[in-house]
C-alpha cells in the first residue's frame, strides 16, 4: 500500500467529527447562522479572527495595520481558537477574515487531499472552499509543524527521524495542543504512517510556554512546536525529519469571505504577503515570546518600518 493511499484512508477517517463540526455545529460565535450576505464590499469595515496562539495573533494584526492603511475600518478579534471554531464563525459571519497555512488548511476541508506544491494546494483549496469563502495569494511566509526532542533525548535514544521513535514505541510522551490528538498531523499519522505509539499524550498548548516548559522539565519527550518558534535553535532542540512528508507545505494565507473581498483588500493583503518573510515573522514571534511584547504593537511597528502602512 502507498503513502498516499495510507493518507486518503486516514485524512477520511480522521475528518468526520471535523466535517460534522463545520456541517451540523456552530455557525457563528454567538450561535446564530447570520448568513455571508454582501457583495464583496469592505465599506462596513473588517472583521479579524485569529487562533489562540501568538503568530496568529501577529498575523492578524498585521492585516489590521495594512488594512486600515488603505483605508478600511478593522477590528481583530484575537485567541478565538482552532478552526473547529474559526470557520464556521467566518462562514456565519462572525469575523471576515482569518490568516491561515496552505496545507493546513487543505487538509482539514479536504481529508482525501494530495497536493504537496504551493501552487497546486492553492487550487485544491479554490476547489476545497465552502461557497463565500476565498483563500487570496499565499505569501512568501510559512511555517509548518514540527515535532521536537531535546538533545540529550535525541543522543539517549538515536532520534534523528519520525521513524527512529518506532524504537521506543509505548515508552515516550508526546505534549502537544489537544486537536493534535485526533489530527493526521499529529498522532494519528505518526501511527499510521511512521507506525509510533505513544506511552501517553499530554494535552498542552501549541508551541507555547506550556508544552516547551514540559519539553524541558523533562515531562514530555516530544513536543509539538511551529518551525518559526525560535526556542527550537535557542534551547538547541532537534527538530525529527519527516522522511514520509507527513507535514505538507504551510505558506501564510489569507482567507476571506466573498462578502469582503474587494480590490482595496485584495491589493492591501498581497502588499504585506510579498514583504513578510519565514525570518521576519520568526523574529516577531521572538518578540511576542521572549521578549513579552505586545502583539499589536509589534505587527504595527513592523508593518510601519517596512513601509506598509503608507497609503
Amino acid at each position: 500500500m502507498t503513502r498516499r493511499t495510507v493518507l486518503a484512508g486516514l485524512f477520511a477517517a480522521a475528518s468526520v467529527p471535523v466535517l460534522a463540526a463545520c456541517s451540523t455545529g456552530i455557525t457563528s460565535l454567538d450561535g446564530q447562522n447570520t448568513g455571508s450576505g454582501g457583495a464583496g464590499s469592505s465599506a462596513g469595515g473588517v472583521t479579524i479572527g485569529t487562533a489562540n496562539f501568538t503568530e496568529n495573533q501577529i498575523l492578524g494584526f498585521l492585516y489590521a495595520a495594512v488594512l486600515e492603511a488603505a483605508g478600511v475600518r478593522t477590528t481583530v478579534r484575537p485567541n478565538l481558537g482552532t478552526r473547529e471554531i474559526l470557520i464556521p464563525a467566518l462562514k456565519g459571519g462572525d469575523i471576515d477574515l482569518l490568516p491561515e497555512y496552505q496545507g493546513a488548511l487543505l487538509h482539514y476541508l479536504d481529508p482525501k487531499a494530495t497536493a504537496t506544491e504551493e501552487g497546486e494546494m492553492q487550487n485544491a483549496l479554490a476547489i476545497a472552499l465552502p461557497p463565500g469563502l476565498q483563500v487570496l495569494p499565499y505569501g512568501q511566509a510559512e511555517d509548518s509543524d514540527a515535532f521536537v526532542v531535546t538533545r540529550e533525548t535525541a543522543d539517549k535514544y538515536g532520534l534523528a527521524t519520525l521513524a527512529d521513535l518506532r524504537k521506543r514505541d509505548g515508552q515516550l510522551v508526546i505534549g502537544a495542543a489537544p486537536e493534535v490528538k485526533t489530527r493526521v498531523v499529529g498522532v494519528v499519522g505518526l501511527k499510521d504512517v511512521y507506525g509510533v505509539e505513544f506511552k501517553e499524550f499530554k494535552s498542552l498548548d501549541s508551541s507555547g510556554p506550556l508544552v516547551k516548559a514540559a519539553l524541558k522539565k523533562g515531562d514530555v519527550d516530544v513536543a509539538n512546536l511551529f518551525t518559526t518558534d525560535t526556542d527550537i535553535v535557542t534551547e538547541g532542540w532537534v527538530v525529527l525529519a519527516d522522511p514520509e512528508n507527513l507535514v505538507p507545505g504551510q505558506h501564510i494565507v489569507p482567507l476571506i469571505a466573498d462578502r469582503k473581498a474587494d480590490p482595496t483588500v485584495r491589493k492591501a493583503l498581497a502588499r504585506l504577503g510579498n514583504a513578510l518573510t519565514t525570518e521576519a515573522l520568526t523574529e516577531l514571534n521572538r518578540q511576542v515570546d521572549k521578549d513579552k511584547k505586545d502583539p499589536e504593537d509589534v505587527a504595527r511597528t513592523w508593518a510601519t518600518a517596512h513601509g506598509l502602512t503608507k497609503k
